[in-house]
C-alpha cells in the first residue's frame, strides 16, 4: 500500500488561503526606518548601549510575536516588572510602543555586555541595514540563547524588528523554537514564511518536521508540505526526518512507505529506519533491513547494537559489534557504540569484551566522559571487578549524578556497604545532590541486620531534605531488608501503608522473609496471593511450593503443581554461562543441545570422580589425625 499524495495535500495543506489561525496577519517585509547618524569612532569609542534599546522599540507593522496567543507569548519577568516601576520610565508602558517597548527592556536587561556591544556597533556605523548582516546578529544571538535559555525572548525582539526575512532567518528561528519545544510556535512561524512568499528549503522542512514530535496532526501537515513542494523525492535528510519523527509516534507502517517511495536513499534513512524499528520493538524487521542495507558505518552499527540491546537481545548485540571489528583498522568506533556494547556485556557478564573495550578507549586516548565513564563502572561492578570500576571513577574528570550513583550501587551489590556509605557521604559533601536513583543504591548497601536504623534513616531523609518521594523501587528495598533482618511485622505495616499499590517484586520480598524466618501461616497467604497477582510468574509458585515442601506439607506441593499446569504456566529455566573466546555460551541444567557436549560430560565425570577421590583422602587423613 503507497501513500496517496494528493489526499495528504487535501486533508493537510498549508497554503496561506487554508484559514488554520485566522488570527495571524500575513507579515509584508518592512523597509527598516532610518537609522541614528553613522558617528565615526575613536581609539577609546563603545557604542551606547541604549541604542539598542532605541531601535528594538521603533513601531513595526503586526508581526509574529505580537499574533501569538496569550499562553504562547511570554510574560515579563519579575526583575523587568521592578525595573518598569520606574518613574523615569514607567509612562513608556502606556504610549503607543508600550508593548514592544517592555519587549525591548526585557532584552536589554537579559543580554550579555557582549550581545550588546555587537549590536550596538552594527546599529551606529549603519551595518543593521544590511540583510547579510542583521541574519548574522540573529545566528549570533541564537547562539547565546544555546548557551542562556533566558535570552530567547531577545532573539524573538530582534527577529521581529529585522527589515527583511530571509529563508536562514525562518530557519533560525524554527530551530530554535524548536529546541525550546515551542512546537506550536514552529508551526505558526512556518505559516507566516509561507504567507510572506519565503520559500522553505531542506533544513526549514528538517527542523520542521522534528518540531513536530509532539503532535501527529502537525506532522501529517508538515509532510503534505514536503510532498507538495517535492523535497520527499530528492532530499534524503527530510526523508530521515520523516521517518523519525512517524517511527516516534508509532506509525511505522507510515515510515516504511515514506522508506520505500524515497527515490534517493542514502545511508542516513537506512539507518533511521532500522533505528525506528528497534525502538517499537520490531527488532527482527530491524535486522532484515540491517542485513539489506547496500553500506553500513559506525552509525549504522551502533544503532543495531543500541536496538538489541534496549530489547534485551544482548548476545545479538555483541555479535553484531564482533562483525563491526571485521571490517578492518579504519573502524572509528564512536562513544554511544561502546556504551551500547558494555551495557550488553554488563548484563550476560562478558568481561573480556568489555575488557577489550577499555582498552581500545585507553590506546586510542579517548577521554572517559560522563556516559562512557558511567557505563565502564557499571559494567565492572556487575562483573564483580570493584578495583577497577573505582579507578574509572577517579579517572573521570568530571562526574555527574549518574556516575556517583553506578559508583554507590556497584559498591553496595558486591557486598561493600561501608564503603557506599562513604562515598555517599562524600557525594553530599564535595558531589552533585542526590537523585532518586542514588537512594536506591543507598538503600540496597543498607540490606544488612546492622544497618536497619541506618535505612530508616534514609529513607526518612530522601524525602525529608531532599523533596524526593519514595517510589515503588525505594519502598521494595525496604521492605527487602526489613523482611531479610526478620522484622516481619513492620515490612507488612510499610506495605500497608503504602501510598502506591505494591507489586508482585514487593509481595515476593515479603514471602521470602516469611520464608527464612519460618512465618509459616503468613507465607501461606501471601504466596497465595501472588500467584493471584502475577498468574504466570512460575517463580512465585516455586517458592509457594518450597514452603510447603520445607513443612512437609506434601498435599500443598502437588495442589501448586497442578494450578501450574491448569493455568499452563511454564518454568523458565535457569541458565548459566561461560565467555571463551570473547564468545558467550549459555547452558542450563542437563543441557545436551550443545555441540560438545559428549566431551563437556566426558570432562564433567572426570572431575566429579577426582573429586569423590580427593573428599575418600581427605576424610582418611581426618579420621588418621583424630586417632
Amino acid at each position: 500500500m503507497s501513500i496517496c499524495r494528493s489526499s495528504i495535500v487535501s486533508r493537510c495543506s498549508l497554503t496561506p488561503e487554508t484559514p488554520i489561525l485566522s488570527r495571524l496577519s500575513p507579515t509584508v517585509a518592512a523597509t527598516n526606518p532610518p537609522l541614528p547618524p553613522s558617528q565615526s569612532p575613536s581609539s577609546n569609542y563603545s557604542p551606547s548601549l541604549t541604542v539598542v534599546d532605541r531601535f528594538l522599540t521603533q513601531q513595526r507593522p503586526t508581526t509574529f510575536l505580537s499574533s501569538l496567543s496569550p499562553a504562547a507569548a511570554p510574560s515579563n519577568t519579575a526583575k523587568v516588572q521592578r525595573a518598569l516601576k520606574c518613574p523615569c520610565i514607567a509612562d513608556l508602558q502606556t504610549g503607543p510602543c508600550g508593548f514592544q517597548f517592555s519587549e525591548a527592556f526585557f532584552c536589554f536587561l537579559n543580554s550579555t555586555a557582549e550581545e550588546k556591544r555587537i549590536h550596538a556597533h552594527a546599529i551606529t556605523n549603519g551595518l543593521a541595514r544590511f540583510s547579510y548582516v542583521s541574519s548574522r546578529l540573529l545566528a549570533f544571538y541564537f547562539q547565546c540563547h544555546q548557551r542562556n535559555r533566558r535570552n530567547m525572548r531577545c532573539l524573538e525582539a530582534f527577529f521581529i524588528h529585522m527589515p527583511i526575512h530571509t529563508v536562514f532567518d525562518f530557519n533560525v528561528m524554527i530551530t530554535a523554537f524548536s529546541r525550546d519545544s515551542q512546537f506550536y510556535n514552529c508551526f505558526l512561524l512556518f505559516k507566516q514564511m509561507l504567507a510572506t512568499g519565503v520559500r522553505p528549503n531542506s533544513h526549514t522542512f528538517t527542523m520542521f518536521v522534528k518540531s513536530c514530535r509532539g503532535s501527529l496532526s502537525l506532522l501529517q501537515q508538515a509532510h503534505a508540505q514536503v510532498v507538495k513542494l517535492g523535497s520527499v523525492d530528492y532530499d534524503a535528510f527530510v526523508v530521515s526526518s520523516l521517518i523519525g519523527v512517524y517511527c516516534d509516534h508509532g506509525e511505522v507502517g507510515v515510515a516504511r512507505q515514506v522508506f520505500d517511495e524515497c527515490s534517493n536513499k542514502n545511508v542516513v534513512c537506512w539507518t533511521g529506519l532500522v533505528t525506528g524499528y528497534c525502538n517499537n520493538g520490531l527488532i527482527e524487521k530491524a535486522r532484515l533491513l540491517f542485513d539489506e542495507m547496500p553500506q553500513r558505518n559506525e552509525v549504522s552499527y551502533s544503532a543495531m547494537v543500541s536496538g538489541y540491546v534496549r530489547n534485551g537481545c544482548f548476545n545479538e548485540g555483541i555479535q553484531v559489534f564482533h562483525e563491526l571489528k571485521c571490517c578492518g583498522n579504519d573502524v572509528n568506533l564512536n562513544g554511544s557504540l561502546l556504551v551500547s556494547v558494555l551495557n550488553a556485556c554488563a548484563a550476560v557478564g562478558a568481561f573480556e569484551e568489555g575488557k577489550w573495550i577499555h582498552s581500545y578507549i585507553d590506546e586510542n586516548g579517548l577521554e572517559y566522559e560522563l556516559e562512557l565513564g558511567t557505563a565502564l563502572i557499571d559494567f565492572y561492578t556487575k562483573c564483580g571487578w570493584v578495583e577497577e570500576a573505582e579507578k574509572v571513577f577517579d579517572s573521570m574528570p568530571s562526574k555527574d549524578v549518574a556516575t556517583w550513583s553506578a559508583m554507590i550501587l556497584g559498591l553496595a551489590i558486591n557486598g561493600k556497604n561501608y564503603m557506599a556509605l562513604e562515598l555517599f557521604d562524600k557525594m553530599e559533601k564535595v558531589g552533585p545532590k542526590p537523585n532518586a536513583v542514588t537512594f536506591v543504591g543507598i538503600l540496597t548497601s543498607c540490606n544488612h541486620k546492622d544497618l536497619l536504623t541506618k535505612a530508616w534513616w534514609f529513607f526518612e531523609r530522601m524525602s525529608g531534605k531532599y523533596g524526593i518521594l519514595p517510589s515503588i523501587e525505594h519502598y521494595g528495598c525496604m521492605v527487602d531488608i526489613l523482611a531479610r533482618g526478620g522484622r516481619i511485622k513492620d515490612a507488612l505495616a510499610l506495605v500497608a501503608r503504602m501510598p502506591i499499590e505494591p507489586d508482585g517484586a514487593i509481595w515476593g520480598s515479603l514471602l521470602n522473609g516469611c520464608m527464612m524466618h519460618c512465618h509459616v501461616e503468613l507465607a501461606h497467604r501471601v504466596g497465595k496471593y501472588l500467584i493471584e497477582l502475577e498468574p504466570q510468574r512460575s517463580g512465585y509458585y516455586i517458592l509457594l511450593a518450597n514452603m510447603y515442601a520445607s513443612t512437609g506439607k506434601w498435599e500443598g506441593v502437588s495442589e501448586t503443581r497442578r494450578l501450574m499446569k491448569k493455568r499452563g504456566v511454564s518454568t523458565i529455566s535457569a541458565w548459566s554461562f561461560i565467555e571463551i573466546d570473547q564468545s558467550i555460551h549459555k547452558f542450563v541444567a542437563d543441557d545436551k543441545c550443545c555441540t560438545y557436549s559428549e566431551e563437556i560430560y566426558r570432562v564433567l565425570n572426570h572431575l566429579s570422580k577426582g573429586l569423590e577421590d580427593f573428599s575418600r583422602s581427605k576424610d582418611a587423613f581426618y579420621l588418621f589425625e583424630v586417632i
